[in-house]
């Protein structure tokens, strides 16, 4: 286990530490949740427009995956590994690029991860065959979770970690809806 947190400790030491004066905005801009509204304002209503009656469910569908790994990450898993974030870790604190404030305490998992995951594999199962377009939200959800690292919030497990809750509960959150869907005769 000691050799596994040093790894992942040296990886984000590595790529923290590429950093550069011009990318610093664009992955504050990047992790900062404020920024991706009109993103979310956007996607609700090209899928009214896409899918009319069925909106709701599937807007529900996506925030249910969203709060789910949300709470599995914040509520869950951070208190109870009480992992400090490589910001609070005194010993990491003169080798990192702090880009922002440094957050919350504990950092196992990424709740950005969880989410942006999330959002992007529901949408994916949801609408992708469909419309193959949305499979770049997986790239956006990419960009989301590295900036965590770049910004000094999170270890690379940490973001794994995260993106893997969020995959999870994206798939147990659509099963669900697909299975009532069927049930209930409003398929997607």
């Amino acid at each position: 286990m000691e050799t596994l947190r040093q790894l992942d400790t040296d990886l984000f030491l590595w790529l923290n530490g590429q950093h550069a004066p011009w990318l610093d905005p664009v992955m504050v801009g990047a992790t900062l949740r404020n920024t991706w509204i009109p993103f979310y304002v956007l996607l609700i209503g090209w899928l009214g427009f896409q899918y009319r009656k069925k909106t709701v469910g599937l807007v529900m569908t996506l925030i249910l995956a969203v709060v789910l790994s949300d709470q599995m990450a914040s509520s869950v898993l951070k208190p109870l590994t009480l992992r400090l974030r490589p910001c609070h870790e005194p010993a990491l604190k003169p080798l990192i690029h702090p880009v922002l404030e440094c957050g919350g305490t504990y950092g196992f998992a990424s709740s950005h991860a969880a989410n942006t995951f999330a959002l992007a594999m529901a949408l994916w199962l949801l609408v992708g065959k469909r419309f193959p377009v949305v499979k770049w939200a997986f790239l956006w959800a990419f960009i989301v979770s590295y900036s965590r690292i770049y910004v000094g919030a999170h270890y690379p497990l940490d973001v794994l970690a995260g993106a893997a809750i969020g995959v999870v509960m994206a798939v147990l959150c659509v099963s669900m809806y697909q299975r009532m869907s069927r049930r209930w005769g409003w398929s997607s």
